[in-house]
């Protein structure tokens, strides 16, 4: 059945975000459609928003609408634990475990096909090591072979200040999870990464 050229559209659009499949992008463009106009408007005004005004912060990286970021100027937070991300996303996971250190994020997301890992510029993270003050990195990176490459990569790359700690996430199995069907490479990294009772 062929819709309405703009309900056509507007689904094709949502489709493409991450994690809404055509039905949900479907529901949702009609949902929109029943929205009063006031509703609609001012959710297409917050998207114009959003691109205008949301950018990376100049010191972390991570997303904000000023410079810098909340983050950055919160003198609560400890400046000698820095955590390494890859996508601001990952700071909002982060966040809510309660860290309460630096962060700075690369908004790059290194794949194994299509990516060149000396595109990721690294300037401004040495400049941020060479001040002195972080004395340990948390490579928070993806636990698949894409980020312990990256990880690998961003070692060697600041291996330069030796009197950093480097450090990564621990990986394992997930709290309340089943051993049973737990996959291969988690056991194996929750076996390696055992600590004493």
């Amino acid at each position: 059945m062929r819709l309405a050229l703009p309900l056509e559209k507007l689904i094709e659009h949502l489709a493409l975000l991450p994690g809404i499949g055509p039905k949900t992008a479907q529901r949702l463009a009609l949902y929109i459609l029943k929205y009063p106009r006031a509703n609609a408007e001012a959710l297409a005004q917050s998207i114009i928003n959003l691109r205008e005004h949301v950018f990376p912060c100049e010191i972390c990286g991570f997303l904000t609408d000023v410079q810098p970021c909340s983050i950055c100027r919160d003198s609560e937070r400890d400046p000698s634990i820095l955590c390494l991300l890859e996508e601001s996303t990952n700071v909002i996971a982060i966040e809510r475990s309660g860290f309460k250190g630096r962060y700075y994020v690369l908004n790059q997301h290194f794949q194994l096909l299509g990516s060149n890992l000396s595109e990721i510029d690294l300037n401004k993270l040495k400049t941020i090591l060479s001040g002195g003050a972080v004395k340990e990195v948390i490579m928070a990176l993806s636990p698949d072979i894409e980020g312990d490459i990256l990880a690998r990569y961003l070692a060697a790359a600041i291996s330069e200040f030796k009197y950093l700690k480097l450090t990564r996430l621990a990986h394992g199995l997930p709290v309340g999870g089943d051993i049973e069907f737990t996959d291969d490479i988690t056991l194996r990294k929750a076996i390696e990464g055992r600590k004493e009772f």
